[in-house]
């Protein structure tokens, strides 16, 4: 498989690693202001920044490459880019997080969501800690969970940055410290008790070969599809 890397920070070099251990070919290394021709490529992998994310995504819809994109931060255009593949018949895959137990926890915090929402004495609250160089806040993977949380449960229909609870908002507390891989946590607060489940991630191998096994099951596919299609949970 002939993967372009769309983004070449520490995400795309560890996907470059990834890869190659599982014998695929790079055959572009692209950063954020390098011009780059997708027709050598099967796969597009797109872990780059968010202002860059709808360009790299948008191109290899139009070359008809398959785009994996992991990238955060620019969801605002995640329909016009759903449109975008449907026009041209092509393949894309979005995902906020691509560890395999992170795909696990989203399972989790769902059905942990649809239990609470029966018991109006717990409130609810996510955290997430990420390294010093992600750009957007909340996490992509925080919002994914906020947004199970909301699909879930019949008190919240919203969620707030920063912020103490409202009656309908899910609070999202986000941090910032050095070499964090990511770490998020759900808690349900009583007075008298707490109950939380927490995925910590150790390094950022786990994002990384889950974006490289989603590259190679998206060949061959047309539509938009998620981790839960590639890992078949859910």
């Amino acid at each position: 498989m002939k993967v372009a890397l769309l983004g070449y920070g520490k995400m795309g070099k560890i996907i470059e690693q990834v890869a190659l251990s599982r014998g695929h070919e790079i055959v572009i290394k692209a950063t954020k202001d390098t011009k780059y021709n997708l027709t050598d490529a099967d796969v597009a992998i797109d872990f780059s920044v968010p202002s860059a994310a709808v360009n790299n995504i948008s191109n290899g819809l139009k070359n008809n490459v398959p785009v994996v994109s992991g990238t955060t931060g620019w969801l605002d255009n995640y329909e016009a880019m759903v449109k975008l593949c449907n026009e041209h018949q092509g393949a894309f895959l979005y995902a906020s997080n691509f560890s395999l137990g992170v795909n696990i926890f989203f399972e989790l915090n769902s059905y942990l969501a649809k239990i609470m929402s029966s018991f109006e004495q717990y409130k609810v609250t996510i955290e997430e800690i990420h390294h010093t160089q992600k750009l957007d806040k909340p996490s992509g993977t925080a919002i994914t969970l906020a947004q199970g949380i909301i699909k879930e449960h019949t008190r919240y229909t919203d969620w707030e940055l920063d912020k103490n609870q409202a009656n309908h908002s899910v609070p999202v507390f986000a941090k910032r410290l050095p070499e964090v891989p990511g770490t998020h946590t759900i808690s349900y607060s009583s007075a008298v008790d707490t109950i939380a489940i927490s995925h910590e991630a150790h390094n950022r191998e786990g994002f990384a070969l889950g974006a490289v096994l989603a590259a190679e099951w998206i060949l061959g596919k047309k539509g938009v599809f998620s981790m839960k299609d590639v890992l078949n949970i859910g």
